[in-house]
């Protein structure tokens, strides 16, 4: 059975409608570091942080500008990363996982639980 994962913006606890699910779902496999990343076709926001720009954080339209005023003023000064300027991303760059590696770590282990 596939592993279901449940996005939800970070500011109104909104899901996304199925489309912009599949595409929240295939950014998952980038390999990035604080970067942007457009969800279409709803036009969500990812952040996919990673390392000393804390977690992925996911905003839908209406909260877009609300996650990019927060991670600039929690991560500014860490590097530039948070302070680029739109358009971003669309799809994730030639750099990505394959979707095996993505299917392993997403996958529950199977025994005792810790």
């Amino acid at each position: 059975m596939p592993v279901r994962i449940v996005f939800r913006c970070e500011f109104c606890d909104a899901r996304p409608d199925a489309d912009t699910q599949l595409s929240l779902e295939h950014q998952l496999k980038a390999e990035l570091f604080g970067e942007y990343l457009d969800a279409p076709p709803s036009n969500w926001l990812t952040w996919t942080g990673r390392g000393l720009f804390g977690p992925a954080r996911y905003a839908c339209a209406e909260h877009r500008g609300d996650l990019t005023a927060y991670l600039r003023t929690h991560y500014s000064s860490v590097g530039p990363h948070p302070w680029k300027k739109g358009p971003y991303l669309r799809h994730p760059p030639p750099r990505s996982r394959p979707d095996s590696s993505l299917t392993r770590a997403v996958t529950p282990r199977s025994g005792k639980s810790c």
